[in-house]
């Protein structure tokens, strides 16, 4: 493959900490920020708050991916989240996109609809939430109310065909908004569950029209986002994330790789047809989530997990970014086996605004508190983790010297 290639140009010698060449721009290492939902955006507007954020896990030549940012007032599912479809948020975003760069860093902007997981009171008029189906999300998953507390799911509202347009538009509309804002480039996200993965998965998708049934079907609404935003932005502004293996929400497929194999095969098409390559394919692997169920072909072990990557990573060409449950051996063994040119981390970034620091010194990590990842506060449990003093890591310098 080509990027496989273009990774290993060096030499073949490569770590987290290698530079690399991703389309038109140039990282300093390999060791991603994850778009991670945090909820600090009051009334859904970016503040000063994310700027700090999101500045502390900046480095120079590094890459951050912002959290899920709705595309609509119909698009969110957690409180306080950030959206990119009204000028306010646009003009708020630039200020946080501002603080990025100047530490060096590369921006960009995950389009978000969460579709049916979502709840009345986050819609238009108490509305109920959209989906590719009028399947409610299982009582064994809950939505994260206003107030802190949770409760199951509402019952959604199928999509009519005629109203699928629309939504595409929105995707469209908020990537020109996204890079008017200054991002550097867009991510869709159509994985975990979400609005996307709710159209690509068999196990959501029950649909008699043209976006239900065949995997093609299944397929079409993603490709026809890609397409939109692409003629909007261009293709080296864009990326795809994809989740074939991942339950979350109930998001199951009767044959996970073959669905992920099919979405690769439709980007390296679609690539091929434009003559220009996509930023990257962001895959979350398996062990995301718990992954002891190994029916219908579904990874459950170590082995399988690896096999189940590496078959979309060989297949897809271009630029591949794996997440899910990595530390640093597992990113190092990524990256130096070739099964991934980036490695994205979400959980030990957000106890370790300076992870990029403590990895190359081998240093202690802090360890997240899960409690407050989803409050509102704006330093506590957000910009609140302590980075490493400059006594610990010049102990550790001496350290790794003897």
């Amino acid at each position: 493959m080509a990027e496989k290639e273009n990774s290993k140009q060096d030499g073949g010698d490569n770590t987290l900490f290698s530079p690399y060449k991703m389309g038109k721009f140039n990282l300093s290492h390999r060791i991603v920020l994850a778009p991670m939902t945090r909820c600090r955006a009051l009334n859904g507007v970016p503040n000063a708050a994310l700027g700090d954020y999101y500045s502390q896990r900046s480095t120079q030549g590094g890459f951050l991916i912002a959290e899920g940012t709705a595309i609509s007032p119909t698009a969110a599912g957690f409180p306080h989240v950030p959206g990119i479809y009204s000028e306010e948020q646009v003009e708020a975003w630039r200020n946080v996109v501002d603080v990025v760069h100047a530490k060096g860093s590369l921006f960009f902007c995950q389009l978000w609809h969460v579709g049916r997981a979502s709840h009345t009171v986050y819609q238009p008029g108490g509305a109920a939430p959209i989906s590719s189906t009028g399947k409610p999300v299982s009582a064994r998953s809950r939505v994260l109310m206003p107030d802190g507390s949770y409760v199951v799911y509402p019952e959604p509202r199928a999509l009519n065909t005629s109203e699928i347009p629309e939504i595409v538009e929105d995707y469209r509309q908020s990537a020109i908004n996204a890079i008017r804002a200054g991002f550097d480039g867009i991510e869709i996200h159509s994985a975990h569950g979400y609005l996307i993965d709710q159209f690509l998965k068999d196990g959501i998708n029950d649909r008699t029209d043209e976006y239900g049934g065949s995997i093609a079907n299944r397929c079409r609404f993603l490709m026809q986002v890609v397409q939109a935003v692409v003629s909007a932005v261009g293709a080296e502004r864009v990326a795809v994330r994809i989740s074939p293996a991942i339950d979350h929400l109930d998001a199951m497929d009767s044959d996970p790789i073959g669905l992920g194999l099919a979405v690769v095969e439709r980007l390296n098409n679609f690539q091929k047809e434009l003559g220009r390559k996509l930023t990257y394919l962001h895959v979350t692997q398996p062990r995301f989530t718990a992954h002891g169920q190994t029916e219908s072909g579904r990874p459950g072990t170590d082995v399988e997990e690896a096999k189940f990557m590496r078959t979309l990573r060989n297949a897809y060409q271009g630029t591949f970014m794996s997440s899910g449950g990595f530390t640093k051996k597992l990113g190092m063994k990524a990256v130096a086996e070739g099964d991934a040119d980036l490695v994205s981390y979400g959980r030990l970034f957000i106890a370790n605004p300076d992870l990029v620091r403590r990895f190359k010194l081998d240093a202690p990590l802090n360890k997240y508190n899960r409690a407050t990842f989803y409050t509102h506060d704006p330093v506590i449990g957000y910009t609140d983790y302590p980075f490493l003093s400059e006594a610990t890591e010049n102990f550790e310098v001496a350290i790794s010297r003897l």
